[in-house]
């Protein structure tokens, strides 16, 4: 189906129809087959092609990790302690960081269009769930588009200004220094990465509902137009707003949660490891990164599909109630080439 354009006219006065957490909750329990199906599906998923990209990664710097062992073993035999230099682990994360990013992108993506089908079902008709999987690879791409396009409107200021501020008043720069340190172009220098930082989330709060509008149909400059105008009407700031700290609060609290429940791991792999490979290092390392991974994971299948809907059903009440109901052209169009 060809991306639509949206022509949708925000709403600009009043405010969405009482009971939208009411709403939620309800379709989350009807179609609460459907999406815990979806849900454990994608994360399960998500988690071994994580857990294959780690390895994959830990193979190609296992040189990194041997050069650690070796001169650990030589400062021993020298008698002189030993900090090794986290320096190049570092630069191969921040490289790879990328493909963890699309990872969690394309779940995320695939888990928003299940949820709104199932909001686009509604709290009261019958739960089917074989279409999970179709939606999810009807709309995986319009929505991915979303994603890749809102970043890069969003994040490239702050990066910027950041790499700008650094330059111009880092400590690695030599004297005289381009600006006087104390003086107000320095200051004024040095809190612009917090400014940009600010208004970047902003802008990303106002492109909040764009991956919702995108499983609604919409193409990914449409949709994040339709997010911009319903976000920054008077019935749609507030509870944008909400819903997107919300989640974020809660997020990240339950990752701390887990992360502690899990750091009995940390011990228990680290010593498994170092048996089996005999590098005290990438043991370490491991160690560090298994609570991380549960707690995204566990927080990802609590936290992402209540959110995924609520954003979809806010989506759906911010909507003028002039614009033709979801799925009703891909629905006449069906109905026309069934008739032909």
């Amino acid at each position: 189906m060809p991306a639509q354009h949206d022509r949708t006219a925000p709403p600009t006065s009043g405010s969405p129809q009482r009971g939208f957490t009411v709403t939620t909750f309800a379709v989350l329990r009807q179609h609460r087959g459907a999406l815990a199906g979806a849900t454990l599906r994608l994360v399960g998923l998500s988690g071994l092609i994580g857990l294959l990209m780690t390895a994959a990664i830990f193979a190609l710097v296992w040189p990194v990790f041997i050069h650690m062992r070796n001169e650990r073993i030589r400062y021993h035999q020298l008698e002189d302690p030993y900090l090794h230099d986290p320096t190049g682990l570092t630069l191969v994360a921040l490289c790879t960081l990328p493909l963890f990013l699309l990872l969690l992108g394309t779940g995320s993506a695939a888990l928003q269009a299940v949820c709104s089908r199932a909001a686009a079902e509604g709290p009261h008709e019958p739960s089917h769930g074989g279409w999970s999987r179709a939606v999810a690879s009807a709309r995986l791409r319009p929505i991915l588009a979303v994603y890749a396009l809102r970043s890069l409107v969003v994040w490239p200021l702050p990066l910027l200004v950041a790499v700008m501020a650094h330059s111009l008043t880092g400590y690695q720069l030599d004297t005289p220094e381009p600006l006087e340190r104390g003086s107000w172009p320095y200051t004024l220098v040095a809190a612009s990465p917090a400014v940009a930082v600010c208004a970047a989330v902003l802008l990303r709060l106002a492109l909040t509902l764009a991956p919702a509008a995108a499983a609604d149909g919409l193409g990914a400059r449409a949709a994040l137009r339709r997010s911009w105008s319903l976000t920054w009407s008077r019935a749609g700031a507030a509870p944008v707003l909400g819903l997107a700290l919300l989640p974020a609060a809660l997020t990240a609290g339950m990752i701390r949660l887990v992360v502690q429940l899990a750091l009995p791991l940390r011990p228990l792999l680290r010593t498994l490891l170092e048996q089996a490979t005999g590098n005290f290092f990438a043991a370490y390392y491991a160690g560090i990164l298994a609570p991380v991974i549960v707690g995204i994971l566990v927080s990802a299948a609590v936290v992402l599909p209540v959110t995924c809907t609520a954003f979809a059903v806010l989506h759906d009440r911010l909507r003028s109630p002039a614009s033709p109901p979801r799925g009703a052209g891909e629905g006449r169009r069906q109905a026309v080439e069934s008739s032909v």
